[in-house]
């Protein structure tokens, strides 16, 4: 029975292939959390922020205002890709990454600890946008 060994070193194609399942892997898990983030702001906008920062204005309107500040994170969002990019460009892009991460995480946690339109006024909605943006 002769059996031989041969070492070889995987091929540019496998290690390759490897490194582009996880950037896909990895950028699909972003996206996901993304928006799961829009998916949680929205809900939340449509059923709680209209009594609780716009409630000396109509309901209708209270929705609308609330869904304005929802629209804040789409205005946004190509700045912060313009400028995160060349941070990450130059500083790592997995450094940036993990910088938007924690920056968006506190920033929900933020908003889920802001005190309501009665508790301190036209502060409130000011400090929402400024966190959602």
């Amino acid at each position: 029975m002769d059996s031989t060994l041969i070492s070889q070193r995987p091929g540019k194609e496998a290690c390759s292939l490897n490194r582009a399942r996880r950037a896909a892997w990895g950028s699909f898990a972003g996206a996901v959390v993304d928006w799961y983030d829009f998916l949680l702001y929205g809900i939340t906008a449509a059923l709680v922020f209209n009594r609780e920062f716009f409630p000396q204005i109509s309901p209708a309107m209270g929705t609308l205002a609330a869904f304005a500040t929802f629209g804040v994170g789409f205005l946004f969002r190509p700045l912060g890709g313009i400028i995160f990019g060349h941070f990450g460009d130059r500083l790592g892009r997995k450094r940036m990454l993990m910088l938007t991460v924690w920056m968006r995480g506190i920033a929900t946690a933020c908003i889920g600890l802001l005190p309501s339109s009665n508790q301190i006024g036209w502060w409130a909605p000011v400090l929402l946008v400024l966190l959602r943006a």
